[in-house]
C-alpha cells in the first residue's frame, strides 16, 4: 500500500514527485520506459517561456509565468543547466502588427516584466543575423532556454532521495476504484494507494477516461527538429518566434543552453502516440520557415534531426486538478507547450492540491540541494586538476566530441536513478551528443555499461527493451553490432 501514486515520470511527473516528497507520504512514480525522461520531454524545444502567448485567465498563463520566475532560483539548487537569454517574436508585414500589440497587451495582462515593441534598426543591433523582412518584434527579456534533460533528471533525483520510490520499466495497465482509493495494475503487479497523479502525456486520457465519466481527448501533435553543430551556435543568441497560429508558436530558432543552434518544431496532429519518425518532408517545412526568421540559416550544419509529441487536448487548456467523479484521482493531462516552463509551479500547485485532500505534514529533514554530474568541458583549468587527482578516471576521454569523459559516465551510472542504457548515459553527460552523433563513443560507453552494470554487452541497449546493439558473436568470439535506429 502507498499513499500517492504518480504515472509518468516527464518533467510534469518528476517536478510534481519532488514537490509531493516534501512531505511525510509514500510516493511511487511508475514509468513504462527504461528510465526519467523518455517521452514527450526528451524532445522539445528547451524554451522557458516568458508567458505572453497564453489566454489570460488559463491554467497555462498562470503556471508559466509562475514557472518562468522560479525556474532561476531552481537551476541554482537542483544544479541544471538554464540561461536568461531573452526571446523575440517577429512580425514580417505591417499588417500584422495590430497582432502583435495584441501579444503585447496580453503578456501584461498575465504579468509578464520587461516587455516592449522594438523596431527593424534595433533588431539589427540586437540580432545581426535577423531577417531583413523582420519590421518588428515583441521583445520578453524573461525568456530563457533550459536543458530539459538536465531538469527532468534533476528533479528525478531529488525526489527519489527525498524517499520517492521510482519503478521503471512498469507500465500501467489498468486502473481500478477500490474502497480506499485505486487499484493500479501494471506488468509488474498490482500497487494499492489512496491517491493517484496521471501525468502520462500523451497517454493521459486513457487513464482519466478508466475512472471518470467526463471523458477527455488527447491529440498527439507531432513536432520535427534540426540540430546544428555549435560551430554556429552563436548565430543568433535570443530565441526567435514568429508569430503564433492556431497550432502553436511556430518554427523557432534558437541557441541551446550547450551551445547548438536548434530550428523547430512543425506542428501535425497524427494519431499514433509512438510517432517519433521524422520525416524528409519535416526538415525541408522546418528549414524552409525558419529561413524566414534569419538570413543565411547554416543548415549545412545540421547534425541531426528528432521528432517529439506534444500531448494537445482538444478544449485548448491544462487539465489539473481532482476528476469531478473520481475522488483521490488527479490530473495532470493535456500538458502541452509551455509545460516545461510551467513544470515548477505545475508540481508545487499539484501537491497544493493533494494535501488538501490527504494532509500530511511537512517533512523536517527534506533534501533540497542537489549537484550534477561535473562537466570537464565546462570546468576551468583548476577545476579539471582536481577532478583528475580525485580520480584519475576523469583524463579518460571517451566522447571527444563533447569532451566526456570515464569519470563522468561513472558518475552517470552511479548516482541516484543512475544510467542503464547508451541514451541514459547521453542525457546525463553529453556523451554521444556531438557532431559524430555517437559514432565513436559508443562501443567504449557499451563496454563500461556493461562492466559497472555487471551484465553482458549484448544486454546493453540504446534505451528500452528491444535496443540492444550487439546481436551474438563472430567466430573469433567478437562482438557483432547492429546499427540500431531512434
Amino acid at each position: 500500500m502507498t499513499d500517492i501514486i504518480v504515472i509518468g515520470a516527464g518533467v510534469t511527473g518528476c517536478a510534481v514527485a519532488r514537490e509531493l516528497a516534501r512531505y511525510d507520504w509514500k510516493v511511487t512514480v511508475l514509468e513504462r520506459a527504461s528510465d526519467v525522461c523518455e517521452g514527450t520531454s526528451k524532445a522539445n524545444s528547451g524554451i522557458v517561456h516568458a508567458g505572453f502567448d497564453a489566454q489570460p485567465g488559463t491554467l497555462k498563463a498562470k503556471l508559466n509565468v509562475e514557472g518562468n520566475r522560479m525556474m532561476e532560483e531552481l537551476s541554482r539548487e537542483l544544479d541544471f543547466p538554464f540561461r536568461n537569454n531573452g526571446s523575440l517574436v517577429l512580425c514580417f508585414d505591417e499588417k500584422d502588427r495590430p497582432t502583435l500589440q495584441r501579444l503585447l497587451e496580453q503578456g501584461k495582462k498575465n504579468g509578464v516584466e520587461g516587455l516592449r515593441i522594438i523596431e527593424h534598426p534595433e533588431l539589427k543591433e540586437l540580432e545581426p543575423n535577423i531577417s531583413d523582412g523582420a519590421v518588428a518584434a515583441l521583445y520578453a527579456p524573461t525568456g530563457g532556454i533550459v536543458c530539459p534533460f538536465g531538469l527532468t533528471i534533476a528533479l528525478a533525483e531529488n525526489a527519489a532521495v527525498n524517499g520517492v520510490d521510482f519503478r521503471l520499466n512498469t507500465e500501467v495497465l489498468e486502473i481500478e476504484r477500490t474502497e480506499f482509493g485505486y487499484r493500479v495494475i501494471t506488468n509488474g503487479g498490482a500497487f494499492e494507494t489512496r491517491v493517484v497523479i496521471n501525468a502520462a502525456g500523451v497517454y493521459a486520457d486513457r487513464f482519466h477516461n478508466m475512472v471518470s465519466g467526463k471523458k477527455i481527448r488527447i491529440i498527439p501533435r507531432k513536432g520535427e527538429y534540426c540540430l546544428m553543430d555549435k560551430k554556429v551556435g552563436g548565430f543568433v543568441d535570443r530565441t526567435l518566434f514568429q508569430l503564433p497560429t492556431i497550432y502553436g508558436k511556430g518554427v523557432l530558432v534558437t541557441p541551446t543552453v550547450h551551445g547548438n543552434l536548434l530550428a523547430g518544431p512543425t506542428a501535425v496532429d497524427v494519431e499514433d502516440p509512438e510517432a517519433l519518425n521524422t520525416t524528409r518532408e519535416g526538415m525541408e517545412d522546418v528549414l524552409k520557415r525558419a529561413a524566414l526568421s534569419v538570413n543565411g540559416l547554416p543548415v549545412r550544419q545540421v547534425i541531426t534531426s528528432f521528432a517529439g509529441l506534444r500531448a494537445h487536448e482538444e478544449q485548448g487548456d491544462f487539465i489539473i486538478g481532482q476528476a469531478e467523479d473520481a475522488p483521490g484521482f488527479f490530473d495532470a493531462a493535456g500538458i502541452e507547450s509551455p509545460g516545461l516552463s510551467c513544470a515548477p509551479a505545475l508540481g508545487r500547485y499539484l501537491a497544493q492540491m493533494v494535501l488538501q485532500y490527504l494532509p500530511a505534514g511537512e517533512k523536517q529533514n527534506f533534501i533540497a540541494g542537489r549537484k550534477g554530474i561535473p562537466s570537464m568541458a565546462l570546468a576551468d583549468a583548476e577545476e579539471r586538476q582536481r577532478l583528475i587527482q580525485e580520480n584519475p578516471l576523469y583524463a579518460n576521454v571517451v566522447c571527444r566530441c563533447e569532451l566526456v569523459t570515464e569519470g563522468e559516465i561513472l558518475d552517470a551510472i552511479h548516482r541516484p536513478l543512475g544510467a542503464t542504457t547508451l541514451d541514459g548515459i547521453k542525457r546525463r553527460t553529453r556523451a554521444g551528443m556531438g557532431r559524430c552523433q555517437a559514432g565513436f563513443c559508443s562501443p567504449k560507453t557499451v563496454e563500461i555499461l556493461a562492466r559497472e552494470l555487471g551484465k553482458d554487452m549484448a544486454e546493453i541497449g540504446k534505451n528500452d527493451a528491444g535496443s540492444e546493439f550487439l546481436t551474438g558473436y563472430n567466430k573469433d568470439g567478437i562482438e557483432v553490432w547492429e546499427e540500431v535506429q531512434g
